[in-house]
C-alpha cells in the first residue's frame, strides 16, 4: 500500500480543523522512519494533499501541516520510500500517547 493511500483511508472523515477545540484529539495515522529519528502523528486531512498533526524528531517538535506529497518526495528510489505508515496502529487519543504534555 502506497503512503498516500495509507494516510487518506485512516484519516477518512476526519477534515481539517474537525479537532481544532479539542485538549485530546485523536491521532488516527502515525508516519515514521526506520532511518530517521522523525514521526508524524497525523490528526486531520483536507482530502487531497494536506494534512494535520505533531512531528517529533526533527529541528523542533510542533504542530503544524504537512503535505503528502511533500512525504512522498523523500526516498531513496521509486520503489522505496523513506517515510512509511505504521499499519498496526490503532486510533489513540493525544493523552495516551503523550501522558502529560499538552497538545
Amino acid at each position: 500500500m502506497n503512503l498516500r493511500t495509507a494516510i487518506t483511508e485512516r484519516l477518512a472523515g476526519h477534515p481539517l480543523y474537525s479537532q481544532e477545540a479539542s485538549r485530546n484529539p485523536i491521532v488516527y495515522c502515525i508516519l515514521f522512519s526506520p532511518f530517521l529519528s522523525a514521526r508524524w502523528y497525523l490528526t486531520e486531512h483536507d482530502g487531497e494533499d494536506i494534512c494535520f498533526g505533531f512531528v517529533t524528531g526533527l529541528a523542533c517538535d510542533e504542530w503544524g501541516y504537512v503535505s503528502i506529497t511533500e512525504l512522498e518526495s523523500v526516498c531513496f528510489s521509486e520503489n522505496f520510500a523513506l517515510i512509511e505508515c505504521d499499519l498496526s496502529f490503532k486510533p489513540t487519543a493525544w493523552n495516551d500517547l503523550f501522558p502529560g504534555r499538552t497538545s
